[in-house]
């Protein structure tokens, strides 16, 4: 399943259509909505707000992501990689299958390679299994790919094909889901916020199809889609009817999602990586006799997309992902989904990104330059929704 559908997959179950009423808030664009959501404060979606524009390359294994173990240089290495666009928000759970396969013998000093999402949370987990972890890697934050990651809980977003997944894969994925999804919420309410949960609105010009946020399209890219084995762990979506929000368009859905404000995330799993005693060591792996360098005998390989040149691991299809950055608002803590456009509002950022029609979009795709065009084009599209409304006669 694609971000998209997974915030917005069980409109057909949501509320019945809420009464429209009048508000003087709804002519500055702001509108309070029921139930505790918060206000809908105007976003200044304009292409000079654009601060950066990045590129991140998913790492996506047809077959899902790789848990063995190989013996390379003398080492034993357990690879564990190829997350997909899923890897934030699977990694603890994830990380809780590594861990038999890198405890399976007496050794206690355990190296990690790669300090993505991936990593931080694998060397945690050993570490509170009682072994002591080294973090060998080339980049840190915020220089990593998952620095680029969109911030959303996205489980099982391209995170395998359905014709090429295990028979045991979906229960596996919902353990690691679940696990996750506990874990991360310890989280909530510390400094900085590094977990959060947020308001999206999917916005539709036309009446939306049944389920998700957009027709089904026949692709020859099947992926697996699971979001109904955890649709406990967040609420539906409802109808919002004209009137109750500020959107120009004639249909809304609303719902509330986790999110990771990735950089104070990644700041505070680091922070309690070494305060547990962990270490970063630079180190530079070109092939898979590198490992040879390393002084620990039990190796986690975490390196996401960089394993299809370290391991020369052709199974890792890149899937592309550009990202528009605009300048953080105060108060502006919401998501949209719009025209394939996907919007959400970071502590770091406000995070504007195409997502195409379907999950083909960006895949195979291993072009990491940013398009500036594209980047302008999304940002105008969103600007859209709060254009003020022609004046009638």
């Amino acid at each position: 399943m694609d971000r998209r559908s997974f915030i917005g997959n069980a409109a057909a179950l949501g509320l019945a259509g809420i009464a429209a009423r009048p508000d003087a808030l709804l002519a500055q664009n702001i509108a309070p909505l029921p139930f505790g959501t918060d206000p809908i404060l105007p976003l200044a979606a304009s292409p000079d707000r654009i601060f950066r524009t990045t590129v991140c390359l998913r790492p996506f294994r047809a077959v899902g992501p790789r848990l063995e173990v190989e013996k390379i240089a003398g080492k034993r290495v357990v690879h564990h990689y190829g997350h997909g666009g899923s890897g934030w928000s699977l990694s603890w759970g994830s990380a809780l299958d590594m861990l038999p396969l890198a405890l399976a013998d007496s050794t206690r000093e355990i190296a990690v390679v790669g300090a993505g999402a991936i990593g931080l949370t694998s060397a945690l987990t050993l570490q509170r299994a009682g072994a002591k972890v080294t973090i060998y890697s080339a980049a840190r934050f915020p220089d990593v790919r998952s620095a680029r990651a969109t911030g959303t809980w996205s489980p099982d977003s391209r995170v395998g094909l359905a014709d090429k997944v295990a028979p045991d894969f979906a229960d596996r994925w919902e353990r690691m889901a679940r696990a996750s999804f506990a874990r991360h919420q310890s989280y909530l309410g510390l400094p900085g916020d590094p977990v959060d949960w947020t308001d999206r609105y999917n916005l539709f010009d036309a009446p939306p199809p049944a389920t998700g946020n957009r027709p089904h399209v026949e692709t020859a890219l099947h992926f697996v889609e699971l979001q109904a084995r955890v649709r406990d762990l967040q609420p539906l979506t409802r109808p919002l009817a004209p009137g109750t929000h500020p959107f120009r368009v004639p249909f809304a859905r609303q719902t509330t999602s986790m999110m990771f404000n990735v950089a104070d995330l990644a700041h505070t799993l680091e922070t309690d990586f070494q305060i547990a005693g962990g270490r970063f060591v630079p180190m530079e792996l070109h092939e898979p006799s590198d490992f040879a360098k390393i002084r620990e005998k039990v190796i986690v390989n975490c390196t996401g997309y960089g394993a299809r040149a370290l391991m020369r691991d052709e199974s890792i299809v890149p899937v592309r992902g550009q990202i528009a950055w605009l300048i953080p608002q105060a108060g502006v803590r919401y998501g949209l989904y719009y025209r394939d456009i996907s919007v959400l509002a970071r502590k770091d950022g406000i995070v504007v990104q195409a997502v195409g029609a379907d999950d083909s979009f960006g895949y195979n795709d291993g072009n990491e330059s940013p398009d500036r065009a594209a980047a302008e084009q999304s940002v105008t599209t969103i600007a859209s929704l709060f254009a003020p409304q022609a004046a009638t006669a």
